[in-house]
């Protein structure tokens, strides 16, 4: 009893359970990030497309193709209460979720099935999955090609001449997409500018030909542009419009699909496991570079990851000299006192005010008081439409800020405070003033706090989604902030965010089942975005460590 008394004086049975506490949460997190990965990851993997016949009934039977998502173990008795006839003597059997794809024919794309049910199984090789732009995926076979209304291929040759054309007319189609996003994008640009800078005359009564001239000209010349483009976006219409394929259902229908309509076709149950891994890849690439399709349950992310980013970086800019002024004053200026004292309470309890309240503050504040008396004060010629007086990253970024600003104030003064006296007392010594000290002794050393508050900082905004939906943040953004017309940098615009993205695929999807592995993937990739965000700044801080690793000691 005594050496048990003495073993728990020494402290180390509180080691040990701060040890397990420690190993319990790594393993939670690390096992958290396998399910996502595991989940997300693989719905990129080209799944083998099953062909089999499904008796519903013991007189009745369907003919069914698709691919198995899921399987589950369901109680029988729970299978036969509900009409089916099954004859096993199991407790247990099997249940598939098949994806049958064909949206546009039966209506939705994914059907339960009772694995005991499941007769005549193949996986023949002449079934083709065709990824569209519209209406989901489409399986069963290739029955001819056609060029202008007339069939060019059947059979085998036309499975040999359906690669080249889909890459034509992804090529056709990624011109077209430049043109319309970019080359035309700029001209809408342009001609809106031109708009208001005639509305801004007519609102300063400035009657002076030359101006109104000048407008016309630059306005004819965007026209004569606009015309130009035009004509060759019809070309390419007429060139990409030209060809499809005739597809066969599972139910016998066939079905004309235009090669426009087609972002991928392939045999999966013909391909090699290094055919299936180099698909997989381009899907992934896909994923993260392309923009979203239908309602945001396929296609890519790219806008998502480039808005998340974006504001993140902005709000790092806006948070970190606020923080660190503030910071610096309470540390190094401000009168140690009850008001200081109270100040810093402020802070702290204001790191624990709930997200969405910084959200109702920054529409109110920022968005309509703010933007709306910058709207009056220098675009009046663009009302009644809002300019900085609407949802926009500008307004996101400077909310998160907010939030975050608590926690960069801490940790500066948390470094400031370590700091030795002696190194202040032997700067003013020298003959150095006190703002010299500050800003060349002090702020350095105290560098890898600030970037600790920081790191602190970007973890927790990267994340946020409620304020978010407040002050800037859309289902889908017509552009990216960040463009090719001046000023580059489009402060007002509203933007996509990979959290939002991740609520809104997953509680607003009309698709709820194709949009599931997206919310896995999605998740994924945001938690990878937070984690090279912050080993950004975990590298500065280090650096900005050993630096000053000498002055400290």
């Amino acid at each position: 009893m005594t050496d048990i008394s003495k073993w728990f004086k020494s402290g180390q049975p509180w080691i040990w359970l701060n040890a397990a506490a420690v190993s319990t949460s790594l393993i939670m997190v690390f096992g958290l990030v396998v399910l996502i990965a595991t989940r997300g990851l693989g719905f990129f993997w080209p799944a083998d497309v099953m062909k089999a016949d499904y008796q519903i009934t013991s007189e009745s039977s369907v003919f069914l193709i698709g691919e198995i998502v899921e399987t589950e173990d369901i109680a029988i008795q729970r299978v036969r209460d509900g009409g089916y006839e099954i004859d096993s003597n199991d407790e247990f059997i099997q249940r598939h979720l098949i994806k049958t794809g064909n949206r546009d024919i039966y209506g939705s794309d994914f059907q339960l099935v009772f694995k005991p049910l499941l007769t005549n199984v193949q996986f023949p090789e002449e079934i083709i999955a065709i990824e569209r732009r519209e209406w989901g995926n489409f399986y069963g076979y290739l029955k001819s090609v056609k060029k202008k209304g007339e069939i060019i291929a059947e059979g085998e040759e036309a499975k040999n001449v359906l690669p080249d054309l889909i890459d034509r007319v992804s090529d056709i189609f990624a011109e077209l997409r430049v043109i319309q996003q970019q080359d035309i994008g700029a001209i809408n640009y342009s001609m809106e500018k031109l708009r208001l800078k005639k509305r801004r005359l007519e609102l300063d009564n400035d009657q002076d030909p030359g101006k109104k001239a000048k407008i016309a000209s630059q306005r004819e010349t965007l026209d004569q542009k606009y015309s130009v483009l035009q004509k060759k976006m019809t070309d390419l219409q007429e060139q990409i419009q030209r060809d499809s394929i005739v597809v066969e259902a599972m139910n016998g229908e066939q079905l004309e699909v235009s090669l426009q309509n087609i972002v991928h076709a392939y045999y999966p149950n013909s391909m090699s496991v290094l055919g299936k891994t180099g698909f997989y890849f381009a899907k992934i690439w896909e994923f993260v570079s392309d923009e979203p399709r239908e309602a945001n349950t396929e296609g890519g992310i790219f806008p998502a990851i480039f808005g998340t980013v974006m504001m993140v970086m902005l709000m790092a800019v806006l948070v970190t000299p606020f923080g660190v002024v503030a910071a610096v004053y309470l540390r190094e200026y401000a009168k140690q006192g009850p008001i200081v004292r109270v100040i810093r309470i402020a802070v702290n309890n204001l790191a624990g005010v709930p997200s969405i309240v910084y959200g109702v503050f920054g529409l109110g504040f920022f968005v309509y008081f703010l933007g709306g008396n910058i709207d009056a004060l220098f675009f009046p010629e663009a009302a009644p439409a809002p300019v900085f007086g609407t949802p926009g990253i500008l307004w996101s970024s400077l909310t998160l800020a907010l939030l975050t600003l608590p926690v960069v104030i801490v940790a500066t003064e948390e470094g400031l405070s370590r700091i030795p006296s002696s190194i202040r007392e032997g700067s003013l010594a020298l003959g150095a003033t006190k703002a010299e000290t500050l800003w060349r002794t002090i702020l350095p050393m105290a560098s890898p706090a600030m970037m600790t508050g920081l790191i602190l900082a970007v973890a927790r905004a990267a994340g946020e989604v409620a304020p978010l939906m407040l002050v800037g943040v859309v289902k889908l953004a017509p552009s990216l902030p960040l463009d090719g017309n001046f000023p580059f940098l489009h402060m007002e615009r509203k933007f996509m965010h990979l959290g939002f993205h991740i609520y809104d695929v997953g509680f607003q999807s009309p698709n709820v089942e194709a949009a599931r592995p997206l919310v896995y993937a999605t998740s994924l990739l945001l938690i990878v975005v937070i984690v090279l965000l912050n080993l950004l700044a975990i590298t500065i801080r280090n650096r900005l460590r050993e630096r000053y690793k000498a002055l400290e000691s």
